[in-house]
């Protein structure tokens, strides 16, 4: 019998054949946990119970509708209060005193004694009136039981029954004694049910005035979704806007400012009111605080609109439903309407709509425009739309160049006289040479005998930034630079002298930039525009460059405006659209005409004319007469100094005359045979030497033909 050693120590050196002995080994169980305390457990439920949700909402109903009924009893006990005292006269007279208005308070005193005298005649009337009570009972129960009395008399001889006398009286009895039977009835239950009556009505009167407070209110009202702006709610924003002078001038009032308020009116998709500020508060201290008010206002800040109106101390907000500007306005009558046309002179674009609503049309007669924004916000379908209206007038010529070059306005080919379009430097030097070219044409028009009419001419350069930007200068004698904002730059000077004067001879500049500066869009050329409009920006810098210090100052911000979200949404500052009395600028939601329904109106507008041939590049080597324009430079005068002629020359034609010396005169004129002499000193030019010249080659040229 063999026995197994088992050996207590364990081996330090595995073994070698690298079969290594199974171990086992035993893992104890975990010590139970600890029980959880009673006191533990039950705050947990506690807790859980106390902020479920369903908890909480029983809480907010129970303590809303307490103070429904609570507050409703207030504002019922006030209002008989104010019924039956001049407490309301005088609250608005301590309101108008602390508003600085004496007129307002003159007059609400004026109604004060008007009330005490009344409420005094009143009570002296208490005096007489139970004798004249006492005395109209007994005449008038006196005459009824005559006419019953009556009554049963002739009831009485048409029966030939005495008794019949008494029948109306006693039938008169017995109605009253019914009545009294019937409250002996209800008034028991009338007395039991009254008391909850009264209770329903004051709770229905703390229900519409939201008499709770706000963590109380239902979820809707709280949130502000829908919420109408009443005069309570424009207060209380007013007051607590961060203003101290305004929240205290509020406080100080004995209405709670509402004396502040004129009628809130629905104007479109929302609402406005006109709030008269307190003395001491300026209408800057409301207008920077536009983002706050919106908010208190339980509105977002593009839904909010501060302006300034005529009266003084008086800002002007326009509040919109929620939601309301985030829906599309619909359609263009530009689309819409097929037998729609244009008048330059008495017509009016319709371009979009307003905050209230109201169509918005944009007289373009004798007015230069500038439109700007950001990159992608709907400059070009804006000014674009412009163009498609004013295009359905027939006697209307267009210019256009477009330094974005991806086809915004290819269908204007066939329609404008001139279109170019790309964004490099060569399209640049082709637009300059193009507004160059109606500068000449304005000083053509200038320099007709007075009263000559002539058609409007529209010189378009959409992403005119490009132009400003264009680094690249003349060829030849001509070094000067296309772009930039100097007196030398080719671009700024032609957009400057057609600001200046072509206003009077119907030569008209529209331009559209992106992203202003002062080196992409200089400030002479910006303030030469009679009608300016924005769309988004990002600066309040930028929308001055845009607009202008006096619409910015009186409201305008198109730098709120959402970039993106309020695609299409111009701020508009122009004598050429109805602005309402005392503001500078007005917000216009601008109809969207895709490229299918433009093309479709300039096929409609290119049937209106005979046909127009439309280049596509400008030639820069136009031909001209240097003697006939020597001979239109001398006018009537007899003779003229050289120096003049050559300063006229270049006036009438600044790219074939603008760098001729007196050799290059000189030399045109003795090829005619008639050049130039001294008188008195001074070179001159002979108009009789000039007309023979051109009458001989007139001549000369007849016979050649022949």
């Amino acid at each position: 019998m063999s026995e197994n050693v088992i050996n207590l120590h364990k081996a330090t050196d595995p073994p070698a054949d690298g079969a290594a002995p199974t171990v086992l080994t035993v893992v104890p169980d975990a010590p139970p946990a600890r029980p959880v305390p009673l006191w533990v457990r039950s705050s947990r439920v506690i807790k859980s119970g106390v902020t479920h949700e369903s908890t909480r909402a029983t809480v907010r109903a129970a303590t809303r509708h307490s103070l429904y009924t609570l507050n409703g009893g207030r504002i019922v006990a006030r209002r008989a209060w104010d019924g039956r005292t001049g407490s309301r006269y005088e609250r608005m007279i301590r309101a108008a005193e602390a508003a600085g208005n004496l007129e307002a308070a003159q007059e609400w005193e004026e109604r004060l004694q008007r009330f005490r005298a009344a409420r005094h005649h009143r009570r002296m009337d208490l005096l007489h009136s139970p004798v004249d009570a006492a005395k109209g009972v007994g005449v008038g129960a006196g005459m009824s039981i005559g006419v019953l009395v009556a009554l049963g008399v002739v009831m009485a001889l048409n029966t030939g029954e005495v008794r019949d006398v008494v029948t109306p009286l006693s039938a008169t009895v017995d109605f009253i004694a019914t009545l009294i039977r019937i409250v002996q009835v209800v008034w028991g239950p009338a007395l039991s049910i009254g008391p909850f009556l009264a209770l329903l009505a004051l709770w229905s009167v703390g229900r519409k005035q939201h008499a709770a407070p706000n963590w109380a209110l239902p979820a809707n009202v709280r949130s502000g979704e829908g919420e109408p702006i009443t005069p309570s709610i424009v207060v209380k924003a007013l007051r607590d806007l961060g203003v101290p002078a305004l929240a205290r001038a509020i406080k100080e009032m004995g209405d709670a400012g509402a004396s502040m308020l004129g009628p809130i009116r629905i104007a479109g998709c929302g609402v406005e009111v006109d709030v008269t500020l307190p003395s001491g508060v300026s209408t800057n201290e409301v207008q920077g605080k536009r983002r706050k008010l919106a908010e208190n206002l339980s509105r977002h800040e593009h839904e909010v609109f501060i302006t300034i109106p005529q009266a003084a101390r008086t800002v002007r907000l326009w509040v919109a439903d929620s939601g309301a500007l985030d829906e599309p306005i619909g359609p263009s009558p530009l689309v819409t309407d097929e037998t729609m046309t244009a008048d330059y002179t008495k017509g009016k674009a319709p371009w979009g709509q307003d905050l209230r609503g109201d169509a918005a049309a944009l007289s373009l007669y004798q007015r230069h425009l500038l439109v700007t924004g950001l990159s992608n916000q709907g400059k070009t379908v804006a000014l674009r739309s412009l163009a498609l209206w004013l295009s359905l007038d027939r006697s209307v010529q267009f210019l256009m160049g477009d330094l974005k070059g991806v086809g915004d306005w290819k269908m204007f080919d066939g329609l404008a006289t001139t279109l170019i379009q790309g964004p490099t430097d060569e399209h640049v030097i082709q637009v300059t040479e193009m507004v160059e070219g109606a500068v000449d044409e304005m000083n053509r028009r200038i320099q007709a005998p007075p009263g000559t009419t002539f058609p409007p001419l529209i010189v378009l350069v959409d992403e005119a930034q490009v132009a400003f930007m264009c680094p690249a200068k003349g060829t030849g004698k001509d070094k000067r630079p296309y772009g930039g904002s100097k007196a030398d730059s080719r671009y700024f000077m032609a957009v400057r002298k057609i600001h200046n004067q072509g206003r009077a001879v119907n030569v008209l500049m529209w331009q559209g930039t992106q992203d202003p500066t002062n080196e992409n869009l200089p400030k002479l050329v910006r303030e030469g525009a009679h009608t300016r409009a924005s769309l988004a920006l990002g600066t309040e810098s930028q929308a001055r460059m845009a607009l202008g210090d006096k619409a910015v100052d009186g409201g305008a911000a198109p730098n709120l405006l959402r970039p993106g979200l309020d695609r299409g949404t111009l701020v508009v500052a122009s004598d050429g659209i109805s602005i309402p009395a005392g503001q500078s600028s007005i917000t216009v939601r601008t109809h969207y005409v895709d490229d299918d329904a433009a093309t479709a109106i300039t096929d409609r507008a290119k049937a209106l004319r005979d046909g127009v041939t439309t280049l596509h590049a400008v030639d820069r080597s136009p031909e001209h007469d240097p003697l006939a324009d020597i001979a239109a430079a001398l006018g009537d005068a007899p003779r003229v100094r050289t120096k003049d002629v050559l300063a006229r020359l270049a006036a009438r034609n600044a790219t074939a005359y603008g760098e001729w010396s007196f050799l290059d005169l000189k030399r045109a004129l003795d090829d005619a045979g008639a050049g130039p002499y001294k008188s008195d000193g001074v070179m001159c030019v002979a108009r009789d030497r000039v007309a023979r010249a051109l009458a001989n080659r007139d001549e000369t040229g007849s016979a050649s033909a022949e």
